[in-house]
């Protein structure tokens, strides 16, 4: 079969290599589509800082070069007998793996699990034709879901996922800073998941207008004095909870300052310095500060493969054409550059 192999920056070399061997409890799947997110792009650019290419994960053992992708679908094609997914159904991969024996993994927390690895991060994942994967993180496509837009149901399970962790009840308003990919998903969330006003805030008119078609309540687009702006669209009141989802400079510091006393703050964009928090307003104010990462699979996997049934705009919206494995390299220069606007998608097959 054909693997796309990440040798290190700017280093990824298609190559023929054996189609793996599905172990017990595992599945072959044959990969239809697998997408890039950010952080394929950061190794690509200046890594590896989470491939293990040099150093052996701890939970995988992998080292060496890595056959990334952790956003596909596919086929099954092989499977363990006494798993009830049988050769030929379509399935998503939540790509996370966990071990269903710590602490974590007893209170559902999976995603925090003691041996938390991930297909196509620790371990070969689904940039190749064929990938063996644990049943245990593979759900059924519904009826009628292209694999182009199944293949958002991961990065979709993880905004899921901040969306819960963001904490808002019924009622609240809710400020999303950044209209990117993950901000649009925790936004589809929040809509699957409550009755919240919802404002987004971007710097791209574009990304502010696929807001609205995602079903933001208010946009505002980011200025030098976004707290009166936010403060404005929201009739003086400051919101609940805000989510900062850009990862941008100095936009946590601002979540922390537009939201109300008593509120809430979640940290789900990634900083590429260490911000600078004003201690001494949070306690004095009692904001809480949630951080959230990857996603629970049982949870927030099926719910993303049932909004991605019940809103087809999302893929619409972000499925982009498929390409094949010799145009990886250049779909990760136009990610790096900030060139993406949707999710790229990679047909390995093709």
């Amino acid at each position: 079969m054909r693997a796309a192999f990440y040798h290190g920056p700017q280093d990824i070399r298609v190559e023929e290599v054996r189609i793996p061997t599905p172990g017990p409890g595992e599945a072959l799947v044959k990969v239809l589509r697998s997408g890039i997110c950010g952080t394929d792009a950061a190794e690509w650019t200046a890594g590896p800082k989470v491939f293990p290419v040099h150093q052996p994960h701890p939970h995988s053992g992998h080292l060496g070069p890595l056959i990334p992708g952790h956003e596909f679908v596919g086929e099954i094609v092989e499977v363990d007998p006494q798993s009830p997914l049988v050769p030929g159904t379509l399935v998503a991969s939540g790509a996370g793996i966990w071990c269903g024996e710590c602490r974590r993994c007893h209170q559902g927390r999976t995603n925090k699990c003691t041996r938390y690895r991930t297909l196509g991060l620790n371990i070969h994942g689904g940039m190749a034709e064929y990938v063996a994967v644990p049943t245990a993180t593979l759900r059924t496509l519904p009826p009628g879901l292209s694999s182009d837009h199944g293949a958002l149901a991961q990065p979709l399970a993880v905004g899921i996922h901040a969306a819960r962790r963001a904490g808002a009840v019924a009622g609240d308003r809710v400020v999303v800073i950044g209209a990117g990919a993950i901000g649009s998903f925790v936004l589809a969330g929040l809509r699957h998941l409550g009755d919240y006003e919802i404002t987004v805030v971007d710097i791209a008119d574009s990304r502010l207008a696929r807001a609205q078609r995602l079903g933001a309540d208010i946009t505002v687009t980011a200025s030098s004095s976004l707290t009166a702006d936010i403060t404005d669209a929201l009739d003086g009141a400051k919101p609940d909870v805000v989510i900062e989802a850009s990862g941008a400079p100095g936009q946590l510091a601002l979540a922390l300052d537009l939201v109300t006393d008593g509120g809430r703050v979640e940290a789900v964009g990634i900083p590429k310095q260490k911000p600078e928090l004003d201690l001494h307003s949070m306690i004095f104010r009692e904001i809480t500060l949630e951080t959230t990462l990857a996603h629970v699979c049982d949870t927030d996997l099926p719910a993303a493969l049932q909004i991605l049934t019940e809103m087809p705009i999302l893929g619409e919206e972000f499925a982009e054409p498929p390409v094949g494995l010799a145009q990886l390299g250049a779909c990760l220069d136009r990610l790096a550059a900030g060139q993406v606007e949707g999710k790229v998608l990679i047909d390995p097959g093709a």
